[in-house]
């Protein structure tokens, strides 16, 4: 009897799950579709403003707040409140951004001052190296002002292009979720078990393989950030052991007036062991140290709501 009565318990969990996912896929690719309908800067106006006022509400709203106060414990608490606002006004905004993807880059390097994309001069030269070369690179970036952006820009310029990508859990968002992404990414790889071996797969046939880098990773190697141990995935040094390549970092952050500023690092070189082989720990500090910086210099356009630290 108890046997039975926990078997159709569980059955009830799945189905729970199941009508649950459902739901929130639905209200998910509904609200997708409707933002579609506006304005992207109004509709990124708007989110902003709302997420400032629900983020404080949220549990994740705590978890920023120690995550910054242990990076900058030199801040009083209001400086990291401030800038806790302005991590629930960017997430917002990139949510409502993400709906406009085919549309909210609109870089013309033959017109840039009529586009709310400023590019680096030296970003644009080493971006129209990367294109021209012929040859493979690895591209890190983080989950920074709008991070999707640095594979719409990629695409949208002629560099052919293979991004890592985690799914959402709701199967029926996923789908609405990757049908935006495809306009203009390129390639997406899912991440999973197979994902090492088709990411390495694109580097071969020639591709630029983007990936963001900044979150944690439970079997990762150990690396400082902001004065804290955490674990990095491996894969980005991994791959560049196996397969030799340029390796930069790319970020888009926020200006003022609903504008973007693009940036391309110059090449990053991979840290190496005695023997001359590239040191996976060594080379996965390294990027990380570059983000830290990145961070350091916008800190309320980072995701500081999920737990970098364990």
């Amino acid at each position: 009897m108890k046997l039975a009565l926990y078997r159709a318990k569980l059955r009830a969990q799945r189905v729970a799950k199941t009508l649950l996912g459902n739901t929130a896929g639905s209200a998910a690719i509904g609200a997708l579709h409707l933002a579609r309908k506006f304005d992207p800067a109004k509709t990124a106006n708007f989110f902003g403003a709302l997420m400032r006022k629900l983020g404080s509400r949220l549990p994740e709203n705590r978890i920023g707040r120690a995550n910054l106060t242990a990076a900058f414990p030199e801040k009083s608490a209001a400086e990291i409140e401030a800038i806790l606002s302005g991590v629930w006004d960017n997430l917002g905004r990139a949510a409502a951004e993400f709906a406009h993807l085919d549309s909210v880059w609109d870089y013309d390097p033959a017109h840039p001052d009529g586009s709310r994309i400023e590019v680096t001069p030296r970003s644009l030269e080493l971006f129209e190296r990367l294109r021209d070369d012929g040859k493979p690179a690895l591209i890190f970036a983080s989950h920074l002002g709008n991070w999707e952006l640095p594979a719409v820009a990629a695409v949208s310029h002629g560099l052919d292009t293979a991004v890592l990508y985690r799914r959402p859990n709701i199967e029926a968002a996923d789908r609405i979720v990757e049908e935006i992404r495809s306009v203009k990414m390129g390639q997406l790889i899912a991440a999973g078990r197979t994902a090492p071996f088709k990411l390495a797969q694109a580097l071969q046939d020639g591709k630029h393989v983007g990936m963001l880098i900044d979150q944690h990773f439970s079997n990762g190697v150990d690396v400082t950030f902001f004065g804290r141990t955490c674990k990095a995935n491996p894969t980005l040094a991994r791959l560049l052991r196996q397969i030799e390549c340029p390796l930069h970092g790319a970020r888009v952050t926020r200006l003022p007036d609903g504008r973007f500023r693009a940036e391309l690092t110059d090449e990053i070189e991979p840290v190496r062991d005695a023997s001359g082989q590239i040191d996976i720990q060594g080379t996965m500090q390294a990027v990380t140290s570059v983000i830290e910086g990145w961070i350091r210099e916008t800190p309320e356009q980072w995701l500081w709501l999920h737990r970098r630290w364990r």
